[in-house]
């Protein structure tokens, strides 16, 4: 595990798209695997800026997203789906028919999980998965729980997980309950992971994931097991971690 500071979340950004852009150029064809929510966006601005420039191409890139609320369609303005285009697809030259994200219109939770794996599998495996982490430990929306969730599951959002996208939603209530998930299984089998975090209120889940048990009540721990993930977080997303001398 290699873990880069940042000074701020400016420089969390550039980091983290200087190591996509490497995927890309030196693997044109990547499979990306990526995430969304407020961390990344920058992340995203500064690969448009580089492709706008000349010197990204992603013609051949292959997109394979997260994870999508249950009962939003790709079209809803707070779909993970119109996160994607607003802030990356829309702006590059992905074909958009090489971006897949689950389906959050299909009510049948089984039918859809086995879908989206079988899509992952089709693209023969992620080269690099971009994640986030949440303020108790999520990755994707494999939140935390008694048992590590293997494949692409179906997730009932906790409360805490709710509250933070309320931030998205004109009220609490349109919040939805549900999502569909990659699973532990889906994110570990990715060749590489690029784990971003930012902000003093992902300190603790941070430590947490990197120097504490592999617990599946702290689901970024079980990253602890892969041979291959690459941490940039800023000053304060590694605040607790430098306070302890463990950096």
């Amino acid at each position: 595990m290699v873990i880069y500071n940042a000074k701020d979340y400016n420089d969390m950004s550039r980091k983290a798209a200087n190591i996509i852009s490497a995927q890309v150029i030196i693997k044109p064809d990547s499979v990306l695997g990526l995430a969304t929510g407020s961390t990344p966006e920058g992340t995203y601005k500064q690969l448009v800026e580089w492709y706008k420039k000349g010197d990204l191409d992603f013609a051949k890139v292959k997109a394979v997203n997260l994870d999508e609320y249950k009962g939003l369609s790709k079209d809803n303005d707070q779909s993970y789906a119109y996160f994607m285009r607003k802030h990356l697809f829309d702006h590059v030259n992905i074909d958009i028919n090489n971006t897949f994200i689950p389906n959050g219109l299909e009510e049948d939770s089984k039918k859809e999980c086995a879908r989206y794996n079988q899509v992952i599998k089709s693209l023969g495996g992620i080269d690099l998965q971009l994640l986030g982490i949440g303020g108790n430990g999520h990755i994707g929306f494999n939140e935390p729980g008694e048992a590590f969730e293997k494949e692409t599951h179906c997730v009932k959002l906790t409360d805490d997980t709710i509250k933070a996208n309320s931030r998205f939603f004109a009220s609490l209530d349109l919040v939805p309950k549900f999502a569909y998930s990659m699973g532990i299984k889906n994110i570990m089998q990715a060749k590489s992971i690029l784990l971003v975090a930012s902000g003093k209120s992902k300190a603790d889940a941070l430590y947490k994931a990197i120097y504490g048990e592999i617990v599946p009540s702290v689901p970024a721990s079980i990253l602890q097991l892969h041979n291959n993930v690459t941490i940039v977080a800023d000053d304060d997303a590694l605040s607790i971690i430098k306070e302890k001398g463990l950096l």
